[in-house]
């Protein structure tokens, strides 16, 4: 049978627990991978709704839309990059 002074030695010594990478660091590379996609998806659904102007062809129900998704796809982007500084900025504080 091993002794238990043995194990906690061979894990001290692996460097196991002090290599480890924080949590607080884990779960802001985590949020950063969200907001990063929405903030993707914002752009996507921007160049879908410039498509969506282009091709209205002067019906102005459609050119009101289109604009309408073209705003709400900014205040997306927006949002996120905000979101992105205010994470890295708790990040960096703690």
């Amino acid at each position: 049978m091993i002794p238990a002074s043995s194990i906690v030695a061979v894990a001290h010594a692996a460097g196991v627990i002090e290599d480890a990478t924080p949590i607080t660091t884990v779960i802001a590379n985590a949020f950063s991978v969200v907001i990063l996609s929405a903030g993707s998806i914002a752009m996507l659904s921007f160049t879908v709704a410039g498509i969506l102007y282009v091709t209205a062809g002067g019906d102005e129900p459609r050119i009101r839309q289109a604009k309408n998704a073209m705003t709400y796809s900014v205040v997306g982007a927006i949002v996120c990059a905000l979101a992105l500084i205010v994470i890295r900025t708790v990040v960096n504080m703690v």
